[in-house]
């Protein structure tokens, strides 16, 4: 029989970790979840929300596919996870902030780049979900024209965040958040291989450390 994976983890989840954490969880479970923020971040298996920004549970109403990305609000009947989980989060839950968070080394952000590569209905939602980052590709290889000595692809991981915030305000409650100053959208850019985390300063129109 196929061992299962990550057995050992398993266990001492619930031997050490729920235990040292029972009576937060006890919490949760009568009071609801009432978390601090949305987070929006990649996939990519090197990033986890919880451990990069050393929060409990409960703390962070999480959303995660490739690329961060986060699709333009679109009133249709097709469905619609990463939108119907920004709407849960904004409407019902009632966060007060939201972090679209990208990172270093994205393979999507480089993947924009190899796009016409992709091929075979296996990736066909793959090669689909690419053409939301359409935009951000035309901007940094207008910028890269003009500065070729620039890392093409940081540009790329860093203008990616700032398009999934304009994205955001295509959402009517969010928008409407935004202007009565119920609501804070922030841009992050996680740095895997330093550890640090950077946010989008709009007065300097740069990212900068946080710490």
């Amino acid at each position: 029989m196929k061992t299962i994976p990550f057995i050992e983890g398993i266990k001492e989840f619930k031997n050490i970790h729920f235990k040292e954490n029972e009576i937060l969880f006890k919490e949760l479970v009568e009071k609801g979840e009432n978390p601090k923020a949305l987070f929006i971040g990649c996939s990519d298996s090197r990033i986890i929300p919880a451990l990069i920004t050393n929060s409990k549970p409960g703390d962070l109403f999480v959303v995660r596919n490739i690329g961060n990305m986060v699709p333009p609000f679109k009133p249709d009947d097709d469905f619609h996870g990463t939108a119907a989980a920004i709407e849960y989060a904004v409407s019902v839950l009632n966060v007060e902030d939201i972090i679209v968070c990208g990172h270093s080394k994205c393979g999507m952000c480089r993947a924009l780049y190899e796009h016409d590569k992709i091929t075979g209905i296996e990736l066909i939602h793959v090669k689909n979900w690419l053409k939301l980052g359409d935009d951000v590709k035309e901007q940094v290889l207008s910028i890269y024209k003009e500065n070729p000595d620039i890392d093409m692809y940081e540009l790329t991981e860093k203008v990616n965040v700032l398009y999934q915030i304009k994205n955001l305000l295509t959402y009517p409650k969010i928008k409407e958040k935004v202007e009565n100053n119920s609501l804070r959208l922030h841009g992050w850019y996680y740095i895997i291989e330093t550890g640090e985390i950077e946010f989008y300063n709009s007065e300097t129109n740069k990212f900068e450390p946080i710490v």
